[in-house]
């Protein structure tokens, strides 16, 4: 239970900042104000056309997999430029995550 009350001077506009910062996080402003001085990670939301982006994403990873097993017997080199391609994807989907 949260009782206690304190108070800072800001700008309009790091008001403005701070809000719409809370409101990507899907934090209220007392909440995000509190983490931001605790230093806890504050991560984004994504928003639906991102989570788009990220399950195609995770979809080209999943296929360039495959792709590069079924090349591996037949063809060493394209299958190595197909998994570093399928890794890079990998990298990419682990920054989202962050």
């Amino acid at each position: 239970m949260k009782r206690e009350f304190i108070q800072f001077r800001c700008s309009i506009y790091e008001k403005k900042m701070l809000r719409l910062k809370a409101k990507k996080a899907g934090l209220s402003l007392s909440e995000y104000c509190r983490s931001a001085a605790f230093e806890n990670n504050i991560a984004e939301r994504l928003t639906s056309e991102q989570l788009e982006h990220y399950a195609m994403l995770v979809k080209y990873k999943n296929n360039f997999t495959r792709i590069s097993n079924m090349f591996k017997k037949r063809n060493p080199k394209l299958a190595k430029e197909v998994e570093q391609l399928a890794n890079e994807i990998r990298i990419h989907l682990y920054n989202f995550k962050k």
